[in-house]
């Protein structure tokens, strides 16, 4: 049962579970389990181990300066948690790593992720395409961090959406998951997205954006 899940990670595509079985035969894991609003890991925590979710989800918060909480993402099984961090200099959590549910997590020691770099190119691969992809969407988080109003950081998120030329998006989550992905109130996150409608910007009808103004939209993330 333990190696059929692992051969659905992301970090061992492509290898079957009885070549699973004979890769960890030595290795050094566990596997532990957390209630739901148990901390797995804080920020700055050392990263000695590749954490793969097996059962459930977590997710990946950070604080603000004045103590609010943004949640950065939910990791949901069967992906690792952190994986861009286990190697480098600074080797540590970038966020605090908080149990969604119930869950469980297979924890593979650093020494013998080295071991299966040597042993399977399969391995090898996934997991570098995993740290590169990863990168590049924490890059992208700090980017949309940076903009400062709400209305700006609802710009940026449609535009995204949008492009390269749509003109209605939707939104794949509900004003509340919305809100809390951009740290922020429910109440204050539906009055900035009603203040751009107003505005002649957008339209909106449940989930569904249609963009009435992509210009003004654009001037909204030089904000």
């Amino acid at each position: 049962m333990l190696f059929q899940q692992l051969s659905q990670s992301p970090v061992f595509r492509g290898i079957t579970p009885e070549e699973m079985e004979s890769l960890l035969q030595g290795a050094q894991y566990r596997i532990k389990k957390y209630s739901k609003g148990d901390m797995v890991a804080f920020r700055e925590d050392r990263c000695e181990n590749l954490m793969i979710v097996m059962k459930g989800s977590v997710k990946g918060e950070m604080l603000d300066p004045s103590g609010k909480s943004i949640k950065i993402e939910d990791i949901m099984a069967p992906y690792p948690i952190a994986s861009a961090f286990l190697f480098g200099q600074r080797n540590q959590f970038p966020v605090n790593v908080t149990a969604n549910e119930d869950v469980e997590i297979f924890s593979l020691a650093k020494e013998s992720v080295v071991d299966l770099f040597q042993k399977n190119k399969v391995f090898l691969i996934n997991y570098l395409n995993l740290i590169s992809n990863r990168s590049q969407f924490l890059a992208n988080k700090l980017m949309f961090l940076n903009f400062k109003t709400i209305k700006g950081k609802l710009a940026n998120y449609i535009l995204k959406l949008a492009a390269p030329d749509k003109e209605q998006v939707t939104l794949p989550k509900s004003q509340s998951e919305m809100a809390q992905f951009f740290g922020v109130t429910r109440p204050s996150f539906a009055r900035s997205l009603k203040e751009m409608e107003q505005e002649g910007l957008i339209e909106t009808h449940r989930r569904d954006i249609k963009i009435l103004n992509r210009q003004q939209l654009i001037r909204l993330l030089q904000q």
